[in-house]
Parts: structure tokens; sequence; C-alpha cells
């Protein structure tokens, strides 16, 4: 399962930002206190881009907006419950408000559940995880496609999961949301393309981010994942950031409804 932040034994390759002519865009980021989200938060920033930096902590998001406002970027934090419909409203409203429309959006914001096969597992946990992994997403969707319409297109990357491709044992909520995810996200890419805007999925593998790096405190686990990882290491934050940053910029104008495996070689 995917998360956020922190190094391992390989380098992590330096470049450029992949995100070109981002200046005078709009980008919208949830789960973007920490992990894949701070970081994707950080790279549309850095590329010129207005960024609200959406997150359920109040706090994380406010020290990914700082981040971003030390750098010289333009970051606006704003609180928000993805399973909420109220909301997500507000949020995209308050993002509007701000910055005066929408180009970019990253749904990323999710919760883990592991380690429970699907006959121990309660209904209401089940209900809970599909609530804010899938509904929350759609949610999400639901209250950005049409600024998207309105401003001519842009683009939307729901980030899924290598869960949402095949299955992760003992995680049977977390996987039939993300498999979910990727069925929305093709759905919504065939939808729209007549009004311009692409709909991606983003499908990391394990990620050094603090969620996983703390599941993972005290186990062999980061070890046992690295050695099935063809690249030999798990990836930073930054790197499933630079994937997503490029699903949204022009270098990809034609690419709508993949599911884009960031995983170090473990889907081959």
């Amino acid at each position: 399962m995917s998360g956020g932040g922190g190094t391992s034994g390989a380098s992590v390759p330096s470049g450029a930002t992949v995100t070109n002519g981002a200046t005078g865009k709009v980008a919208l980021v949830t789960g973007a206190g920490s992990g894949i989200g701070r970081a994707t938060a950080i790279e549309f920033a850095r590329a010129g881009a207005a960024v609200a930096v959406l997150d359920i902590d109040e706090t994380t998001a406010a020290e990914t907006a700082e981040t971003i406002l030390k750098d010289g970027g333009q970051a606006l934090a704003v609180h928000v419950d993805i399973a909420d419909e109220d909301s997500v409203r507000a949020a995209v409203e308050r993002t509007v408000a701000a910055y005066g429309g929408l180009d970019w959006a990253v749904n990323n914001a999710g919760m883990a559940s592991h380690h429970r096969q699907l006959d121990a597992m309660p209904l209401d946990e089940f209900e809970r995880v599909v609530r804010v992994n899938l509904a929350g997403t759609f949610l999400c969707m639901k209250h950005e496609l049409p600024l998207l319409r309105g401003r001519g297109g842009g683009a939307i990357v729901n980030v899924a999961s290598n869960g949402g491709l095949y299955a992760i044992p003992t995680a049977p909520a977390y996987v039939a949301a993300k498999h979910g995810i990727v069925g929305l996200t093709k759905v919504a890419a065939v939808d729209y393309a007549p009004h311009s805007i692409r709909v991606n999925a983003l499908c990391p593998g394990p990620t050094l981010t603090p969620g996983f790096e703390g599941v993972a405190a005290g186990t062999d686990m980061i070890a046992r994942q690295e050695a099935i990882t063809p690249l030999g290491r798990l990836a930073a934050p930054q790197e499933a950031a630079a994937a997503a940053a490029w699903l949204c910029s022009d270098a990809a104008s034609y690419i709508t409804g993949i599911a884009l495996s960031v995983d170090g070689g473990r889907r081959a």
C-alpha cells in the first residue's frame, strides 16, 4: 500500500520538474499534508501553479502550504473530509474563491486497511474504507469536473495504488476500493473526453511515506518489499508526485483513462 516520506538504501534519481507551463494554472491536491500528496503539491508549486493544499489534518496542510510559501510559491491550506460531501463542496469553493478556477486535481487522500481477511472484517470497517477511498474520490471528482469543464478542459489524477491493479493479501476493503477508483477513472475519462478533460489513475507500489514507515517500524517489511522489487528499492514520494504532475501536464496531452504503475517494475 502506498503512503509518503523517507529514504531507503538505494539512491533516488534527481532531475528537473516534469511539469512545464504551469504558470497561471490552479491545482488542487487532497491528502496533501504528507507523503505523496505533499510531494505533489510542492511539485506543482515549484512549476508555477497556485496550489490548494487539502487535508483532513489542518496542521499538516498548513505545514505543506508554509513550505511552498517559503519557497516563493502560491499555496492555500484547506481543511477537507473527503467522505463528507458538504466538506468537499466547501473546500472546492474555497479554492475557486482564492484562485478563480481549477485546472488540475490530484485526488490522493485515502485510508489504509490491512491485516484482516474478508470473513474477519466487520461490515462497518469495510464500509468506512470504501466510503473514504472510493466514495471520497467520487465526491471530489463530482465537484471538480464542472470547474474543469468551465475552464475549457483540464486534468484529474486519482491515486489508486498497486492495490487497484492486483490483490494485496489481507486487505479486502482497501483493494476493492482501489479497484473501484480505477474503474471510476476510466468511466470519467470516456464521459469527459469531449470536454477536453483527461482523467487518469496513478498506481504507486509501496512508497516510503510516513504512513508506510509507521506500519513497517520494528519489522523487516521494507527489506522484504525491496527484495521483490526489480529496481531493488521502494519509491520516494517525490517519484510518485513527478508521475502525477506529468499526467496533468501538456506532455501527457493524449493520455487519458490509464492506470499508471509507479512500482519499480513489480507488475512486470
